[in-house]
């Protein structure tokens, strides 16, 4: 049997009957709409639900999108994302704001069929290597065919957790080369200890003091290892005091975040750690923006001369400006805070903020 979730008549947005494409409310609901559509069409390819039976259309029907494209993974066949089309072009639309196309891509599914394979994904992700795996590329091919043929004015990306992910990253890759995709990310996995989560401020703000100086310690230490000769470890010190973020700072996506989810709620003390370390002064910023770059686990895995196991590159979830929304009501357990379905209701305590960086 279907879950009531599922149904777009029994859990979706029924407030929403009309759509103003300039209110970032609506936009926000839309968009969780989208991403719930590839999961349940993933559920309906796996019990085989077809036609009439098939769950998953009203989910983007409701707005007039449809579904022109299916991404499936390589390995095990499974539909992890899709592209969907406005179906009404008028001039009057196209400035109301409408997207001509969205491009979303679903979390994990706790399901036989495709378990194994998102859970790998996730593994990738706490690994830092969520850019070398197959589906990635997939993604990303799709992203960048896009921006290439309709432009990034045109479309949004938009996805849940492990999707979540993997939109974040294909639109910091794009953004890289000065093109700024509109992005709606929900709950998207911040690797940390859920620091947020400590009561005492103070005692919060002093473990992520300390983890930004160790980072950067031993950032600035493995560099000058891999240079032997002194100019070159001037010019690598250089190399490291520069600002490659700086190129990622016009781009502002939007970052759906609950503090009762421990997967992604470090979001919010990863930009007022940032703030406060600027406010410091005596060199605080620039190590904070070293620390950024790296990820800790990474480099003490480095250190202890077993790097391979673990990847250094730079985290996901490293991104220098952001729209932060932040859903304060009360959840009533983590898959209340982390689900999907919070972010298309209407009864929802919502802040945002934005960071931009200098």
């Amino acid at each position: 049997m279907a879950s009531d979730r599922e149904e777009f008549n029994l859990c979706g947005p029924s407030h929403l009957t009309t759509v103003d494409w300039a209110n970032e409310d609506h936009q926000r609901c839309v968009a969780a709409c989208l991403v719930q559509g590839i999961y349940i069409v993933e559920r309906d390819r796996q019990l085989n639900r077809e036609g009439s039976e098939a769950l998953a259309p009203p989910w983007w029907e409701s707005f007039n999108f449809k579904l022109i494209r299916h991404l499936k993974d390589d390995a095990d066949f499974s539909i992890f994302g899709g592209i969907y089309e406005y179906k009404s072009l008028q001039p009057d639309v196209v400035d109301s704001g409408v997207p001509r196309y969205v491009i979303a891509f679903r979390g994990t599914l706790t399901k036989a069929d495709s378990i194994t394979r998102d859970i790998e994904l996730d593994i990738h992700i706490i690994r830092n290597g969520l850019h070398r795996t197959s589906r990635f590329e997939i993604a990303m091919q799709a992203v960048r065919s896009m921006a290439d043929s309709v432009g990034a004015s045109s479309f949004w990306l938009t996805g849940h957790s492990l999707g979540a992910a993997m939109a974040l990253l294909a639109g910091k890759t794009i953004a890289k080369t000065g093109i700024y995709i509109k992005s709606l990310l929900f709950n998207p996995p911040y690797v940390s200890p859920p620091i947020e989560r400590i009561a005492n401020e103070r005692v919060r703000h002093g473990i992520r003091f300390a983890g930004s100086l160790i980072t950067a310690g031993l950032a600035l230490s493995r560099t000058l290892k891999q240079t032997q000769q002194p100019q070159q470890q001037q010019l690598q010190l250089q190399n490291l005091t520069e600002d490659p973020l700086e190129a990622l700072s016009l781009w502002l996506p939007n970052i759906h975040v609950n503090p009762g989810d421990h997967l992604c709620s470090e979001y919010i003390g990863f930009f007022e750690h940032r703030g406060t370390m600027e406010q410091i002064g005596y060199g605080a910023g620039i190590v904070e923006r070293m620390a950024m770059q790296h990820s800790l686990g990474g480099l003490l895995m480095d250190v202890m001369g077993v790097s391979n196991a673990v990847e250094v590159e730079e985290p996901v979830h490293v991104i220098p400006s952001a729209n932060l929304i932040v859903n304060k009501t009360n959840s009533e357990d983590y898959k209340d805070a982390h689900g999907i379905h919070q972010w298309w209701r209407d009864d929802q305590d919502l802040v945002s903020h934005i960071y931009m960086y200098k």
